[in-house]
């Protein structure tokens, strides 16, 4: 009878990209990972808030580089990733994370067409042009997991939220295509579909409104805190979670789940 090679839990030493890791759950992820010994590229937007993170994780006595990336320029997520394999000495997990909101009503004319085309581009194609960029990498690991970040309303539409929808639902649809193109590989892709979570995309919704969704629509009746996703996340790229690829996985406090 065969037996099962050893199964680790543990990614240290790893080198995981997080994107849109600034704030909210990208920030949430990258502290997680830094704290159990990966080494981290913490990519944003914006230079200074990079930064901020990458001291908050050497504070506490982890490994991270901070790169400036704006995910919609295809060159500059060559380079990115590219930099990251060369300092760090190669690439073991990517976590395609940066997003935007996209509300837009249908009649809006050609402010929708402008934020259909932001959306798409921030929301899907820059997945997979960040995967394409370090599969070089990824396919050297003796470990490699990507994890892409959709949305529950890539399972479900709130109206006037189409622009989103689309981009979220093509993120699963892509999530399950590259497990299957990648699986020979042993590279493993799977999504997580976060529900109400407290991040930057919902500061501005009043807390007696929050309080009254969640109470409404989820079966925990809360919001969850953006280091709740950065748990599922980091399950996902254990090396031990060697046979889960194509999931989409809802962390949403069981919103998909209740009817009333």
């Amino acid at each position: 009878m065969e037996i099962c090679p050893p199964l680790s839990r543990s990614i240290a030493g790893r080198v995981a990209i997080v994107t849109g890791a600034a704030s909210g759950m990208g920030r949430a992820t990258a502290i997680l990972f830094a704290g159990e010994g990966a080494k981290v590229a913490v990519t944003d937007l914006d230079q200074a808030s990079c930064d901020a993170v990458v001291a908050e994780i050497r504070a506490n006595g982890g490994t991270a580089n901070a790169y400036a990336l704006d995910v919609s320029n295809h060159d500059a997520i060559k380079s990115v990733v590219a930099n990251v394999a060369s300092d760090f000495g190669g690439i073991d997990i990517l976590v395609n994370n940066a997003g935007i909101s996209a509300f837009c009503p249908l009649d809006a004319g050609d402010e929708y067409d402008a934020i259909w085309d932001r959306a798409l581009a921030i929301l899907l194609t820059a997945h997979q042009r960040t995967v394409r960029a370090a599969l070089p990498w990824l396919r050297k690991s003796d470990a490699a997991r990507i994890v892409n970040i959709a949305s529950t309303e890539g399972l479900g539409a709130t109206p006037g939220d189409t622009p989103y929808v689309a981009a979220k639902t093509g993120v699963t649809g892509l999530t399950r295509g590259m497990a299957v193109d990648l699986g020979k590989e042993g590279v493993t892709v799977n999504c997580i579909c976060p529900g109400p979570i407290r991040t930057g995309m919902t500061n501005n919704v009043p807390e007696d409104d929050k309080t009254l969704y969640a109470k409404r629509r989820t079966a925990l009746r809360r919001y969850a805190w953006p280091e709740e996703v950065a748990h599922m996340t980091l399950s996902l790229v254990l090396p031990a979670a060697s046979f889960i690829t194509g999931a989409v996985i809802p962390v949403d406090g069981g919103l998909m789940a209740r009817n009333a």
